[in-house]
């Protein structure tokens, strides 16, 4: 029986396995570059059955680690290594190695080694060493790459083993590409028509993480394609890679205004300038050594010449040129299509368009490009409480801030809205207007009427309707949620409080839009900080205190809350410029300790 796995991250973990000798490595140093090629970010682990080293004796980094340094991080400019003493008696733990994997940055993990534990694989198997198949003995196993002389037993093979050509770079690499496209993340609690039975609580209680979850599992993008002029690429999601049609930049030019010329080494005291190169233009000779040309920045270098010193730097006499400082080769020179080479990917299918993207775009002379089309969301709001904003207060209600906040974050995330107004407290108002909604949206939003124990209509309405769950999510503030669906639409019912409606959209409504939309990487970002005051939670329960975060004097993040904290308070939200987060771990963090900070700044 294989050991049990579970994947800690939220992308997914393919494995490939095979008897020693089969080629793990060689197939993997062919297949790293072709899904590259195809825009797939990877990170790789593999597992080694024996010592070894990842830095040559002599150098700092070894002789330091050596010397006993549990750890030791090596950094330059391009890369960075951290190396761990680890001893252990047995394997190395894959869990505990996937967490240090960078997930954001990367769209999946590929596993070499690590044959008995029970994560997908791919087997790889050669008929000439004469080993037993390990897909017999191992359900995880999801295709089997193999020779041509391989004899699969078609009696025994399972429906649903894919066989690969061994040999076929192309082939295998498809078969990741789908793996990765349709992978969803595992929820972590049963079904949503059944999590009534979850036994994570004694009330049905989840956490931020596990609702995400929840909510993610049942998520599929948008397939449908529109092709659009650049003007309208904003708050877009690109459906296809871009291939750039051209080197950028598309001829080797100065980066400086200057003199270009062939380097040597030693330089001649004196050059002599034969020429003058302006942007837009080159000079149609070849210059050879003791030439220069003066260029302006962006200028064609000319053939032969290699290398730009600055005109500050230069000292012209009647055509005789001298330079002062030190001189490198290649300086000043930008490569032609050293930024992006012709049919090299742009940018990556699954990219949100912004300005910089639009003009990426346009660099490359692409006027159209294929995107997804917008999600589109319906929203409202119940009560016979709630006003109309413009209207006037009648006694004992209350303005309908929840249906514009929510309104305003929809549209930037590139949704298409439908705003169905504030319904009437009855079933016929509700039914209508649910049974609508789900005909012209993907989303319905509501605000209010979802609290456990609550005698809304909006329940009895959506349990006649769709198949929908109300949970209590261990947060502060926005404890009950809503979710599920009425026909094929997804519905979000949130919470009633103001800011409990926005902090709730931010931590389940923005990633499940965003994956709806077609996004690969819909994570919120967050950033460390230091905290400025103590700040109290409870635990078990995940606590998002608005915040205002600042640089402080030593270059450092630093935040404070914003005060009071009440549910009701949205002028919280309008001083403050980003969520503090207390993990459901910890009860107070003191002044001077690190936490997280979500930013405001992607949607308020």
């Amino acid at each position: 029986m294989s050991n049990p796995f579970v994947n800690p991250l939220a992308i997914p973990v393919l494995g490939f396995c095979a008897y020693s000798g089969t080629g793990k490595t060689t197939l993997l140093k062919q297949l790293i570059p072709e899904l590259n090629q195809r825009g797939l970010r990877l990170a790789v682990i593999k597992h080694a059955h024996h010592n070894f080293d990842v830095d040559i004796p002599g150098k700092d980094s070894y002789e330091m680690r050596k010397a006993g340094a549990r750890q030791m991080l090596v950094a330059s400019h391009v890369r960075w290594a951290l190396m761990t003493e680890d001893a252990r008696d047995g394997d190395p733990e894959l869990v505990h190695l996937l967490k240090q994997i960078e997930a954001d940055k990367v769209d999946i993990v590929l596993v070499e080694g690590f044959k008995k534990l029970a994560l997908p694989k791919i087997e790889l198997h050669r008929a000439a060493h004469g080993k037993p198949f390990i897909y017999t003995q191992d359900e995880n196993i999801l295709a089997i790459a193999c020779c041509d002389d391989t004899q699969l037993p078609s009696s025994e093979l399972p429906t649903e083993l894919r066989r690969l050509d061994l040999n076929n770079i192309g082939q295998i690499a498809d078969f990741v590409m789908d793996y990765a496209k349709n992978w969803q993340a595992p929820s972590v609690c049963l079904p949503i028509a059944t999590v009534e039975a979850c036994t994570l609580g004694n009330d049905k209680n989840l956490s931020v993480n596990q609702g995400l979850a929840q909510i993610l599992s049942h998520i599929s993008p948008v397939t449908e394609v529109e092709e659009l002029e650049l003007d309208a690429l904003d708050n877009r999601v690109l459906a296809h890679d871009s291939i750039s049609p051209i080197d950028v930049p598309q001829q080797t030019n100065s980066a400086m205004d200057g003199y270009a010329f062939v380097y040597q080494d030693p330089m001649p005291a004196n050059l002599k300038r034969v020429g003058e190169v302006l942007a837009g233009h080159q000079y149609s000779g070849t210059l050879n050594v003791g030439e220069t040309v003066r260029i302006m920045t962006g200028a064609t270098v000319p053939a032969g010449a290699d290398t730009v010193q600055p005109r500050e730097l230069a000292t012209e006499i009647d055509g005789i040129v001298t330079f002062e400082g030190h001189i490198q080769a290649g300086q000043h020179v930008r490569l032609a299509g050293e930024d992006i080479a012709k049919g090299q990917v742009a940018l990556t299918k699954a990219t949100r368009l912004s300005a910089a993207e639009q003009g990426l775009l346009a660099s490359l002379g692409l006027n159209r490009v294929s995107v997804y089309r917008r999600p589109t969301v319906a929203v409202f709001s119940t009560g016979d409480e709630v006003s109309q904003p413009g209207e006037t207060l009648k006694a004992n209600c209350i303005y309908d801030s929840n249906r514009f906040t929510i309104k305003a974050m929809a549209k930037r995330l590139g949704c298409e809205v439908i705003d169905l107004g504030i319904i009437e407290d009855s079933e016929i108002a509700l039914e209508a207007t649910l049974a609508k909604a789900a005909t012209l949206a993907d989303v319905v939003i509501s605000s209010g009427g979802v609290s456990v124990g609550d005698a809304d209509y909006i329940k009895t309405v959506l349990a006649r309707l769709g198949n929908i769950d109300f949970w209590r999510i261990n947060m502060r503030p926005g404890r009950p949620l809503a979710f599920g669906k009425v026909g094929d639409c997804l519905f979000f019912g949130l919470p009633g409080n103001p800011v409990a409606v926005m902090v709730s959209f931010l931590q389940f409504v923005q990633p499940a839009l965003r994956k709806l939309a077609g996004e690969v990487n819909w994570q919120a970002p967050l950033f460390p900080a230091i905290s400025d005051e103590i700040l109290r939670s409870r635990h078990g329960r995940t606590e998002f205190i608005r915040g205002i975060y600042q640089l402080g004097k030593d270059g450092r993040l630093h935040v404070s809350s914003t005060g009071n904290q009440g549910s009701g308070m949205l002028s919280s939200m309008v001083k403050g410029n980003c969520l503090i987060i207390i993990g459901d771990d910890v009860e107070a963090v003191n002044a001077g300790e690190t936490v997280f900070i979500q930013p405001f700044a992607d949607l308020l």
